[in-house]
């Protein structure tokens, strides 16, 4: 069965940047099974309805602006694939999620500059998928776990997000250094996924440390709660990787299996 992950997509010129995080991404397609498709929900997607990418291909959105030139002239021409988006809607309808297909939007730099670096040719079917931050935690996670079965089918499912994401908060001075209340908020974290302690991380805003300042806003925390509901069926989460960049905006890799 293909686990699932999560993947912290930093700032959008993470796709520039040289480091121990972005070396683990670059390998992952060497040292994981190439999947059929992709199934990618990202936070800078946010819908009312869930969303269903079917793009054929996907532009690509540069959704960021005051980076390096050289973003603005990358792209990654994936294609959708119409059956298995077709699918994902099914599979959402059986269990009474509401979902919408969309044509027309491509990919946002939270899926290409994560797709990127995991699949440089863009030659995987990619399924891009919206977020909604006004749904529960527990809603979020039923929706993971609504595609779980697809993990069968060598579908990679990713979150890409992140766990410390506050711009307000960030050093950009900091050198090496990291915000203790941002390793405090992580390692609180690392402790009920590894637990699979659902009760507490669906009230991670009232029981986790730092909570406020690590998930200002909820889109890029989302994903993660997504990721780990397709994995509801053996319910193991390992940590590939943590460090973080400006004192505090984390740069975290998750494995769902």
């Amino acid at each position: 069965m293909m686990p699932s992950y999560f993947f912290a997509h930093g700032a959008p010129s993470l796709v520039l940047e040289e480091h121990a995080y972005t070396d683990l991404l670059k390998q992952f397609g060497a040292n994981t099974p190439k999947p059929k498709a992709i199934i990618l929900f990202s936070a800078h997607w946010e819908e009312p309805v869930q969303t269903i990418g079917a793009a054929e291909p996907y532009s690509t959105i540069y959704d960021f602006g005051g980076f390096q030139d050289e973003l603005y002239r990358m792209t990654y021409p994936a294609r959708s694939d119409r059956a298995l988006s077709e699918r994902i809607q099914s599979l959402f309808s059986r269990q009474g999620i509401e979902s919408i297909l969309d044509e027309e939007r491509g990919l946002d730099h939270g899926a290409w500059a994560v797709l990127k670096l995991l699949y440089p040719d863009a030659d995987i079917p990619v399924i891009a998928l919206s977020v909604n931050r006004d749904l529960t935690p527990e809603q979020q996670y039923e929706i993971g776990k609504a595609l779980g079965e697809l993990r069968e089918q060598d579908v990679l499912i990713i979150g890409s997000g992140g766990t410390v994401h506050n711009l307000r908060r960030l050093n950009w001075r900091s050198g090496d250094g990291i915000d203790d209340w941002a390793e405090s908020f992580d390692h609180w974290l690392q402790s009920k996924l590894e637990d699979w302690d659902v009760e507490a991380l669906f009230r991670y805003m009232e029981l986790a440390p730092h909570a406020r300042d690590a998930v200002p806003t909820s889109e890029h925390f989302i994903p993660l709660l997504l990721a780990m509901g397709t994995g509801d069926g053996n319910r193991q989460a390992k940590l590939l990787h943590r460090s973080y960049q400006y004192g505090n905006l984390s740069l975290s890799c998750w494995q769902f299996n």
